[in-house]
């Protein structure tokens, strides 16, 4: 699937074939709160952080699921790190 993704190592917006998978994604329970991370997938050594609005999901190099524990809540970090 495509996605139109946010590199904010590069500072632009690019398109990445990424298949969302059991193996590669974690899917997250959500409230209604928008700015709530819904997924984290790892993909090519890196990591994608989609929120669950209508915003670019971000890419981050040298980063993994595992690296943060899995955890929505650091994932949201990273997010707003680079936002």
């Amino acid at each position: 699937m495509e996605f139109t993704v946010y590199n904010p190592q590069k500072g632009r917006l690019e398109t990445l074939d990424v298949d969302l998978t059991a193996e590669n994604t974690t899917w997250f329970e959500n409230s209604e709160n928008t700015r709530v991370v819904a997924t984290i997938t790892d993909f090519d050594g890196g990591l994608l952080i989609k929120a669950l609005d209508n915003t670019y999901p971000i890419w981050l190099y040298d980063i993994s699921r595992a690296d943060i524990d899995y955890s929505q809540k650091k994932a949201k970090e990273l997010m707003q790190q680079h936002e």
